[in-house]
């Protein structure tokens, strides 16, 4: 059966001293799967988008910011993960500069400036916390793995790097 995923960007806006991520406290919509967790910005792709495309789009939309430059720092393939079990391919990108000021707050939630030490004391889905240290890590090789879901759990992980 062929592989079929929502494709997906995963944006991380790092402060000026890259020591702070700025963050989404989902929080604004209790219908929401991800209703009380922390987690960077992004969502679909669209048709007609590249992925740096569709990040740059994703990140003015949610935070109000235009980025100036970004690194891929990998790809996470999530079997299973979506609200109704949907497979899940997302692009993960660090955004190192970036115009005008972020918002306080957009539909999904919060917008919270989070030291990057601080990350593992949030709420976040299981699965964050295995790829999340390679995103800020200083090895430039991007990570690209797969962590399938079963029932809203992660189920295994595994990487490769290149």
């Amino acid at each position: 059966m062929p592989y079929t995923p929502i494709v997906a960007t995963l944006g991380f806006v790092l402060s000026p001293d890259r020591g702070e991520v700025l963050m989404v406290h989902r929080n604004a919509r209790p219908e929401d799967h991800q209703l009380g967790k922390y987690n960077g910005l992004g969502g679909k792709l669209e048709a007609d988008e590249d992925i740096v495309a569709g990040m740059r789009r994703e990140i003015h939309e949610e935070a109000g910011i235009d980025c100036q430059a970004m690194q891929l720092r990998g790809s996470v393939s999530w079997p299973g993960f979506g609200k109704h079990g949907e497979d899940w391919l997302g692009f993960i990108f660090t955004i190192t500069a970036f115009t005008g000021t972020p918002f306080e707050r957009n539909p999904e939630g919060t917008l919270e400036w989070v030291p990057i030490a601080r990350l593992p004391d949030l709420p976040m889905w299981e699965g964050d916390r295995h790829f999340l240290p390679m995103v800020f890590d200083e090895d430039p090789r991007p990570f690209h793995g797969v962590m399938p879901y079963r029932d809203g759990r992660m189920v295994s992980w595994r990487y490769s790097r290149i």
